[in-house]
């Protein structure tokens, strides 16, 4: 039998990323995404305080396993990362329309994205080659400095971003060695819940990576005075708000890095310092016996 009646589309839930798993937010709160043209687009969860500390657990949790993976076996799966990317461009692409970007700003968007991902994997294994020393001291000992991770990361990625701010937020974080839980775009949530769809069929363990949505605004102090953070990345102009975010990081003497200033689009976007920019600098010092051979100390 025919109708005239127009079918009403069932508008997908996008749910958050803790641990490895996509829970709803602990509070039941969402909002409907919508683009410029007004269209909604989808339902996406509002976190809060609580989701922001069941993700700070799970990070923590993962922390020790993956900051003490061989570098090589955490640039595959950087690399893991980048090849399932690509295999679902087309929904990236799609979602990126969708958010008000044309077709050729899309794909140009993801494959750089998926670019980024293989220059981080290369990196994993490198820069501490390239970071670490051999320091001249007075004594007889062998002096060495080298880069380890600073630990769980709280970051907010760029608001006006959909996609590759994030990516390119979340690669140097994880390639060094770290964890983090990640603020995606308020206004253009949809790629950052279907990448931590890819992250979640990759090979990258359960926390290393969450992924909340809601507003900034609100979350922002959790991210910032949370005592089992050790770092907080922002990305916006906001002084008023990267002021709050130093007062409440000194608390516990967190690490702050602001990239308001950086063109993600472009090669400035990436680079090994995005790495070293979240790692802690341990130096050993190794007795050396006087009379040929060196004997186990630090």
């Amino acid at each position: 039998m025919a109708t005239t009646e127009k079918r009403l589309e069932v508008l997908k839930t996008y749910k958050i990323y803790i641990g490895g798993q996509f829970p709803r937010t602990e509070s039941g709160r969402y909002y409907i995404a919508t683009n410029k043209k007004g269209e909604n687009l989808a339902n996406v969860c509002l976190c809060s305080r609580k989701d922001f500390r069941d993700a700070v657990v799970a990070a923590r949790s993962a922390f020790g396993g993956w900051s003490s993976r061989a570098a090589f076996n955490r640039g595959q799966i950087l690399y893991r990362i980048a090849e399932m990317l690509e295999g679902r461009k087309a929904q990236f692409i799609d979602e990126l329309i969708k958010q008000d970007s044309t077709r050729v700003q899309a794909e140009n968007e993801v494959n750089l994205c998926i670019d980024r991902l293989i220059y981080y994997s290369g990196w994993c294994d490198k820069f501490q080659q390239l970071f670490s020393t051999v320091n001249p001291v007075a004594s007889s000992h062998f002096n060495f400095s080298v880069p380890e991770p600073t630990g769980v990361v709280a970051a907010i990625a760029p608001q006006n971003d959909s996609l590759l701010g994030l990516v390119s937020l979340i690669a140097p974080i994880i390639a060094g060695g770290n964890t983090c839980i990640v603020l995606a775009s308020n206004t253009k949530p949809l790629c950052a819940v279907t990448f931590a769809e890819v992250l979640n069929s990759s090979d990258l363990p359960g926390g290393v990576v969450n992924i909340l949505t809601g507003k900034v605004s609100e979350l922002v102090p959790w991210f910032a005075d949370h005592m089992d953070v050790n770092a907080t990345v922002y990305c916006e102009a906001d002084e008023a708000t990267q002021k709050m975010i130093k007062e409440k990081s000194a608390l516990n003497v967190k690490r702050v890095l602001l990239y308001d200033k950086t063109k993600w689009t472009d090669a400035s976007g990436q680079s090994p310092y995005f790495i070293m920019d979240l790692q802690e600098i341990k130096t050993t010092w190794h007795p050396i016996e006087n009379i040929g051979g060196a004997k186990a100390g630090y």
